[in-house]
């Protein structure tokens, strides 16, 4: 039976997820920067740093990390939201950035003029955050700094092309200017996730490496697409195909944990972004996820992230 698992055709489950991913961008920012300079990012938990060279040169200098030189046309993503530097020279001053004057063309983009009145470096940098409820483990699988490398040919040409015009954009920020810069950084930080991960296609390890696999893959992936679907361990073994006990004990090798864990874990990730909704009700969320009253839907909220449904709804005001 476990043969069988490996023979069967299956669609594309990580193509699957990277299809459905979405970004919400935090704060978008032209920075214009004069030698010699240098300014401290400060941490956004849950968001990503991405910095976009479009002219001159800089450091970027993240703690516990190989500092990463950016160029023009060049790319870093700080997948994990942590505080870094970025200057131009090591001993440049850097004050944090959210302390420096800028200049606002809505409440998210921002002109940022800094430096000693030197050579420039031009850039553009912003905080987003991945909007899918597959985010955290796909984030728990890239590394703390992305400095993409050894691109083939194609990936190349869109990433440049993309670029390109963020510059021509921002240079010229014509009417709506903004508007088109904030997309095309969103669609950079995807691209820029698809190359990684398919610059390593051999990964079989961890999240990635369960989510190719050719049954759990399809189970995971089946899970994230109808959460609210009444899942059993049977029911996922039928729709991949497989029997239930070999179904279980693959999914649990390749996972780290049994296959119910995992689908509460999602409805629960899930259930958070919907309970932080205007207007949501704890019974609409239950009802959404599968879950046939508040009382047991409470209970696994409970389980999974340590605190009550009401809990997060009185947060969210």
């Amino acid at each position: 039976m476990a043969d069988a698992m490996e023979g069967r055709a299956t669609p594309d489950p990580l193509g699957e997820v990277l299809h459905a991913l979405r970004v919400k961008g935090t704060f978008y920012c032209r920075s214009e920067l004069t030698a010699p300079w240098g300014v401290t990012m400060p941490p956004m938990p849950g968001d990503m740093w991405f910095h976009v060279g479009l002219q001159g040169r800089c450091v970027i200098d993240v703690e516990g990390h190989p500092p990463a030189e950016l160029t023009a046309g060049g790319f870093v993503l700080v997948t994990r939201g942590v505080g870094h530097r970025l200057y131009d020279v090591p001993e440049a001053p850097c004050p944090a950035v959210e302390r420096l004057p800028h200049e606002y063309d809505d409440g998210r983009y921002a002109l940022l003029r800094h430096g000693g009145g030197g050579p420039k470096t031009t850039l553009v940098c912003g905080a987003l955050r991945l909007d899918h409820h597959a985010a955290g483990g796909l984030l728990a699988a890239l590394p703390p700094v992305m400095h993409l490398h050894g691109l083939s040919a194609l990936q190349a040409e869109w990433m440049q092309a993309s670029i390109r015009l963020m510059a021509a954009e921002s240079r010229g920020m014509l009417l709506g200017g903004e508007t088109v810069v904030t997309r095309l950084a969103d669609v950079l930080v995807v691209q820029a996730i698809r190359a990684w991960l398919e610059q390593r296609a051999d990964a079989g390890g961890g999240w990635l490496g369960a989510l190719r696999d050719p049954q759990v893959g399809r189970a995971m992936a089946a899970v994230h697409r109808d959460p609210g679907r009444r899942w059993t361990v049977a029911a996922l073994a039928s729709t991949v195909g497989v029997s239930r006990s070999v179904f279980a004990a693959r999914f649990k090798e390749r996972v780290g944990r049994a296959p119910m864990a995992y689908v509460d874990e999602v409805r629960m990730s899930i259930a958070r972004d919907r309970l932080e909704a205007p207007g949501a009700t704890v019974g609409e969320v239950a009802w959404s996820l599968g879950y046939g009253s508040e009382a047991a839907f409470g209970r696994a909220f409970k389980r999974v992230t340590g605190e009550t449904p009401g809990a997060v709804r009185r947060r969210a005001g």
